[in-house]
């Protein structure tokens, strides 16, 4: 309980120095979109703007809340009440007929209540509270590591589609070239309008891959916006068609994962694990809440009150004084009621121990995926990056050949375009290989917040 305790006070550090800014900084970033953009820029906007986070931090201020809430019971209440009756004449004592009949009652009092004992059920109710604001840290934590996850997994994703924009732009423009050469060519006489027009239509052809690719890089910004939280946009048709530069590329870094030390990390260091730990022992708590009902409670009342007199109706003639006494009670029986809370807190417990286990299969099978993943991922750059150092080699020799009159131009243009699937391809393998580094360090419990642990 301590560790957990201790564990609440350090990443109650993490909060302030970290996104203790959450709300007051978003207002002062500026409503237009910046010219550069890099990764880390992206990711430090995510962690103050991004509305799982913010989502997630409310939800410890909601439990700091009950927490403020269950604790109240420990300290005495105050209260000031006050009544008015006006009663029938029928219904007034008038003493042997000496007074008139008493039609008016009043009464103005300053109550205290103390509790003193509740079965125990208090403390464990404080306890169960703290655990649960612990267990919300820990989901924080969870969540910030999942929305980082996303943003470098989209900011990648604007990055592979640009490259690949440069890469139908350097086809078209291969293809363009070769256009040229046989309008050359043809003017010299030594191929056919065949030859041009077999070179217009590729160039035509390719004019629709260029124009998805520009598609699915407007896509892909926009979704990096969403996980950003960015929502500043000016409403100008200039910021609106703004594209900032997005620094960096998608470059192969070659890294080592082992399957038994990836596993063992994980179970040691996944924050959800750690979240279910504590749930369950706010389980435990919350069986001792159940079971304190079976125990009587006391309490220390007192108030100080003043009535209205029987005799008279003058307010000062009424008498006025103070009481103190102690009030216990203890239900013998109340039908089973305190006996189905108990079946229903065991068997909340039973179910937090199964959800951690689950949780541990589960983990087990993400991070044996992840692996798996990872080294598809590898094969898939090394072959790539052969095919395309081949059919650079094979575009080389194409031209030398074609120069020399040994092949027809429609075996360059074969060449070219394999080339251009080779290079298509790599990317496409490098960015499965970031990716897929990302999501196993994700399985690993990697890139959790610093100060979780103490």
């Amino acid at each position: 309980m301590k560790e957990y305790l201790n564990r609440s006070k350090a990443f109650t550090v993490l909060l302030l120095a970290v996104l203790s800014s959450v709300f007051s900084s978003a207002q002062d970033l500026p409503p237009e979109v910046p010219d550069r953009l890099d990764l880390q820029t992206t990711l430090n906007f995510a962690l103050e703007n991004n509305f799982e986070i913010r989502r997630a931090i409310e939800f410890i201020e909601e439990q700091e809340g009950l927490i403020v809430e269950v604790k109240a019971q420990t300290r005495p209440s105050l209260s000031l009440n006050a009544n008015y009756d006006r009663l029938d004449e029928g219904l007034s004592d008038t003493v042997g007929g000496i007074f008139s009949p008493n039609t008016e009652d009043w009464r103005i009092s300053v109550d205290a209540r103390q509790a003193l004992y509740k079965g125990g059920g208090i403390r464990a109710a404080i306890q169960a509270q703290d655990l649960t604001r612990e267990s919300a840290r820990l989901f924080l934590a969870s969540t910030i590591m999942d929305a980082v996850l996303e943003v470098k997994t989209r900011y990648y994703g604007v990055l592979l589609a640009r490259e690949q924009i440069e890469v139908e732009e350097q086809n078209i423009a291969l293809l363009q070239e070769s256009l040229q050469d046989a309008e050359n060519r043809l003017e010299a006489g030594t191929v056919s309008e065949f030859e041009v027009l077999r070179a217009e239509v590729l160039v035509a052809n390719a004019q629709p891959a260029l124009i998805r690719r520009r598609s699915n890089f407007r896509v892909a910004i926009d979704q990096l916006r969403q996980s950003m939280g960015y929502t500043n946009y000016r409403r100008d048709a200039e910021n609106l068609a703004k594209v900032p530069e997005f620094e960096g590329s998608l470059v192969y870094d070659p890294v080592e994962f082992e399957l038994f030390q990836s596993l063992e990390y994980a179970l040691n260091n996944r924050s959800e694990i750690e979240r279910l730990q504590v749930l369950e022992e706010a389980r435990k708590a919350g069986l001792k809440i159940a079971t304190a009902d079976y125990r009587p409670t006391l309490d220390l009342v007192g108030s100080y009150a003043k009535r209205k007199s029987v005799f008279s109706d003058d307010f000062d003639a009424g008498p006025e004084g103070w009481t103190i006494g102690v009030e216990a009670s203890w239900d013998i029986f109340d039908g089973m009621r305190r006996n189905g809370r108990v079946r229903q807190a065991r068997s909340q417990l039973e179910q937090a121990r199964i959800d951690r286990e689950a949780l541990r299969l589960q983990i087990e099978v993400e991070v044996r995926q992840a692996i798996s993943e990872f080294m598809e991922a590898q094969e898939l750059v090394q072959a790539a990056t052969k095919s395309v150092e081949q059919a650079e080699e094979a575009l080389r020799l194409a031209d030398s050949r074609y120069d020399a009159g040994a092949i027809s131009q429609l075996d360059v243009l074969e060449s070219r375009v394999a080339l251009t699937e080779a290079r298509t391809n790599r990317l496409e393998a490098n960015y499965r290989h970031m990716i897929a580094v990302e999501n196993l360090r994700r399985a690993r419990g990697e890139g959790r917040p610093a100060n979780v642990d103490g």
